[in-house]
């Protein structure tokens, strides 16, 4: 049962209380706002990197590669002002996402993504390991 139940620390500090204050005024606007959920799987020669982007299609997601870093990039705008019905209630999501992966050990050439049903699928090919030199014995003189 205690799984079910969210754990949260309460610890008694101005810290701490000054961000409850901010929570209890804007709600819980800013939790999550970066990040989207990710698994990431090893394939054996290749790592599986699954994405949830619900409600984005490929056109609103970027993929770049810089600085060894994988960057995925994911901006919704949904401000539809072509209809002129008499709502009662509208709304409107917008937002962006932002995640960056370490590419150290990834074939960054090989990567390929594909995007179905709100998941992006990346492969990430394991580069592979450089070959040790050959030992010897230097003599010496």
């Amino acid at each position: 049962m205690f799984g079910l139940i969210p754990y949260s620390r309460n610890e008694n500090s101005l810290w701490n209380y000054f961000d409850n204050i901010e929570r209890s005024f804007f709600g819980d606007v800013f939790s999550g706002a970066q990040n989207f959920r990710t698994d990431i799987v090893d394939k054996g020669d290749a790592y599986e990197l699954n994405a949830e982007l619900p409600g984005f299609s490929k056109e609103d997601i970027n993929i770049d590669i810089k600085d060894n870093s994988l960057v995925i990039t994911a901006k919704k705008d949904e401000n539809h002002e072509e209809s002129k019905d008499n709502y009662i209630r509208r709304e409107r999501r917008y937002g962006s996402f932002l995640r960056s992966f370490d590419l150290t050990g990834i074939q960054a050439e090989g990567i390929t993504a594909a995007y179905t049903d709100g998941i992006l699928t990346l492969n990430l090919p394991k580069s592979q390991p450089q070959p040790l030199p050959p030992t010897r014995q230097i003599a010496i003189q």
